[in-house]
């Protein structure tokens, strides 16, 4: 055979695992757990770090004010260094939609050694526990951390929570169906949610002592005490992929986590143009592979292999006459579109999209490319002018 051949061969090994032995990522079945009302309904906190987010406040925060929760329910939006009025417009929003009492914090710049998302929430998280000493019955038993770009149905906090006290878990995290309104959108936005599964399937994740640990950070509803024993935010604080680094210090404290596909809640944030993408992916990629350039390499020759070479041995069996590495990139192909299907029907995008994913797992090889260029540069994992450059000591020292 051709050496196009065995690599395509090579490709049809991978796939034949990813298919069957990587917890079959693939499928998108694993949605909140059984719920049922608990007989008394647990404290809960919000926790919303916001930094300039008044383009989106607007859609979000009404959709926390308008929860339809019958517990004690407060929210602590942090205004993390806005410079457009988002903490003013929290305020306003407040007095104009009503519900529950919002509480608008204002922290200093981070502390050297910390990520600004990681210090809003500390500094909201502080706030809540001090509310509850002050006002009563004490710390918030749950805390719901979530982004300013998710809008939740009004359901979303009490599903969340009725599924966390049905099934005694610690962790509930939802990745929210992000925004697919754009071509680049319909053609960037379901392979990030279909590569991070692959990384993190949610069945292993889900399994109980399982070492596989992951969350979403736009949507994660925590038990306060399991926070406490986890010393989060602390433990994690100079971590660039926080909702990662989040479920991994819950399950070593022993707590329980659960990962899964949301259908209720939202990201409202628009990505229109390939660039706003692009930087999305990139301010954080690099860092997923610890910055170290031996496992960039593996990762850009793993895509290479996995996802590109199958049309390219398509080719060489349509136009050099490779009848055996065309028949094999085909199959390879095949298996690969297969398994995206799923996602794609998720995001309610035709399944024809499937077939377009080696052009897409091209750009995202780009990206994680690019992400280790800018952080050789200096500028690190940058977002929303601020630079985070590699942690120099380990996050939990």
């Amino acid at each position: 055979m051709s050496t196009i051949a065995w690599i395509a061969l090579g490709s049809v090994a991978a796939w034949t695992w990813l298919l069957l032995g990587q917890g079959f990522f693939w499928r998108t079945d694993q949605r909140l757990p059984r719920r049922a009302d608990p007989a008394r309904w647990p404290s809960v906190a919000v926790v919303v770090p916001a930094r300039d987010e008044a383009e989106v406040l607007p859609l979000s925060l009404p959709s926390l004010l308008a929860q339809d929760y019958p517990g004690p329910l407060r929210i602590f939006l942090v205004d993390d260094g806005s410079t457009d009025g988002t903490g003013d417009l929290a305020r306003v929003l407040a007095v104009r939609h009503g519900g529950p009492p919002l509480t608008v914090v204002s922290p200093d710049a981070p502390e050297p050694g910390w990520t600004g998302k990681l210090w809003a929430l500390r500094h909201g998280i502080a706030e809540a526990r001090a509310r509850g000493a002050e006002e009563g019955p004490g710390d918030p038993e749950f805390l719901l951390l979530t982004d300013a770009d998710i809008a939740h149905e009004p359901d979303s906090l009490r599903e969340l929570v009725a599924a966390a006290t049905a099934n005694n878990l610690d962790l509930v995290s939802q990745m929210a169906r992000l925004r697919v309104a754009t071509a680049w959108e319909r053609l960037v936005v379901p392979a990030f949610v279909y590569f991070f599964a692959s990384l993190y399937p949610f069945r292993w994740v889900n399994r109980p002592g399982a070492r596989t640990a992951a969350a979403a950070g736009g949507c994660v509803l925590l038990r306060t005490e399991v926070a406490g024993r986890a010393r989060v935010p602390e433990a994690i604080r100079q971590a660039v992929i926080d909702d990662v680094s989040l479920a991994r210090a819950v399950r070593r404290a022993g707590g329980r986590i659960w990962l899964g596909l949301a259908e209720r809640v939202d990201s409202i944030r628009p990505y229109p143009r390939l660039a706003d993408l692009w930087r999305m992916v990139a301010r954080s990629a690099y860092a997923q592979l610890g910055h170290h350039p031996v496992l960039l390499a593996g990762t850009v020759a793993g895509l290479a292999v996995v996802y590109l070479a199958p049309p390219a041995a398509v080719c060489a069996g349509l136009f050099a006459g490779d009848v055996p590495a065309g028949v094999l990139g085909a199959a390879a192909w095949a298996v690969m579109a297969g398994t995206y299907v799923p996602m794609l029907r998720y995001y309610r995008l035709s399944p024809w999209r499937a077939l377009l994913l080696p052009f897409t797992a091209s750009l995202y090889l780009c990206m994680t490319v690019d992400s280790a260029v800018r952080h050789h540069r200096g500028r690190g994992a940058a977002w929303k002018g601020r630079t985070y450059p590699r942690p120099e000591v380990a996050p939990d020292r």
